[in-house]
């Protein structure tokens, strides 16, 4: 594997998609468990003001670039990373390699009706998949070994976290490898969007980093602000590092 980028001083693996999926299906074949986390701008503002996501995002197996900001912010930091892996993307593709390989999966997350509404779409769009079993998202911090030791007797190879962050990084890092899961990918609203819940941004929007915008336009009044704050705030992270990585072109002073 190619050596890790770092950016804002978060090690990101320079994956693309392809290389990323053949990752997971050796890790289930071989019998290793792999940690997946993403990162967007938002989650690089985050992890700076909260010391518990970024340790559990640091501790990952995988660390991707789950946002187009961060890979254009990698280029201009001298970091380069090949391309977005974005992770609802990748949730699809480890679906479908997932019924054609006969895998076993397990969806965590979201509320009860959104995740009966996701695995009726999910049943539709592949007929052959293996579900091991689901569970919703809303639980109490006493009850994750409990949810952790159901999934490991449901024999699940991957696991699916359809929640927040930093919640879904938290419960990865403590009780990630007691579900026994072979790959824990936490893919945050992909449920909703796959229960039809919420929209995506169309191709276009998501090539040029404009899904933050998006997802403001549907909801301004729950989003607007938050995503105008972490934008200003990567902004000033990408420029701040920037200016600390240009060398300094003032002469040298001469003593005479």
């Amino acid at each position: 594997m190619s050596a890790r980028r770092t950016l804002f001083g978060v090690e990101l693996d320079p994956l693309t998609m392809d290389e990323t999926v053949a990752h997971c299906l050796e890790a289930v074949r071989d019998g290793h468990q792999l940690e997946i986390g993403v990162v967007n701008a938002a989650k690089l503002v985050n992890m700076r003001r909260d010391p518990r996501l970024a340790q559990a995002v640091s501790g990952c197996d995988l660390v991707l670039a789950d946002g187009q900001a961060v890979v254009w912010a990698g280029r201009v930091l001298r970091a380069p990373l090949p391309e977005r892996v974005a992770g609802i993307d990748l949730f699809l593709r480890l679906l479908g390699e997932a019924e054609a390989a006969g895998i076993s999966v397990y969806f965590l997350g979201a509320r009860q009706e959104v995740l009966e509404r996701m695995l009726l779409r999910v049943a539709d769009r592949f007929p052959g998949l293996k579900v091991a079993g689901s569970r919703n998202g809303y639980f109490d911090d006493s009850e994750q070994e409990a949810i952790a030791d159901g999934i490991a007797r449901s024999g699940a190879q991957m696991l699916f976290l359809g929640m927040t962050s930093p919640k879904k990084e938290i419960f990865t890092a403590a009780h990630g490898a007691r579900t026994g899961a072979r790959v824990v990918h936490g893919v945050g609203g992909s449920f909703d969007i796959l229960a039809g819940i919420t929209k995506r941004a169309p191709a276009a929007w998501q090539r040029w980093g404009l899904e933050w915008l998006y997802r403001v336009l549907q909801e301004p009044r729950r989003l607007g602000r938050r995503y105008l704050t972490t934008n200003v705030s990567f902004l000033l992270m990408t420029a701040r590092e920037l200016i600390r990585l240009t060398p300094s072109t003032a002469p040298a002073n001469r003593s005479h």
